[in-house]
């Protein structure tokens, strides 16, 4: 696996290699309204992790996940905050983010 040093870094050489959906979190899954598209964790693979810590601000601190559907049709990035998790998301939604948060 790739070894970033920056959040933009990391992005940059996702889309590059076809991470190109912008993926955000929603209640019970990931969905990207642009393309009208919603994943429930049953249909997608976190396939990388990368962990970025904020240097002085703990605000900065960040997790970018790449994110492939079972069909291998859809590949794209979701970055959060680290510990950020919605009191709104389901249960298989934090069990799916918590799995890769190390």
């Amino acid at each position: 696996m790739n070894s970033y040093s920056t959040l933009s870094e990391a992005v940059n050489d996702l889309q590059k290699r076809g991470y190109t959906t912008d993926f955000k979190l929603c209640d019970d899954g990931l969905e990207c309204p642009m393309l009208e598209l919603k994943l429930h964790p049953e249909h997608f693979e976190i396939v990388e992790v990368h962990h970025f810590d904020g240097m002085t601000d703990p605000a900065d601190e960040s997790i970018v996940y790449a994110i492939e559907s079972l069909d291998g049709k859809i590949k794209g990035i979701l970055i959060n905050g680290y510990g950020i998790y919605s009191d709104s998301l389901s249960d298989e939604m934090i069990k799916k983010l918590k799995e890769h948060h190390t």
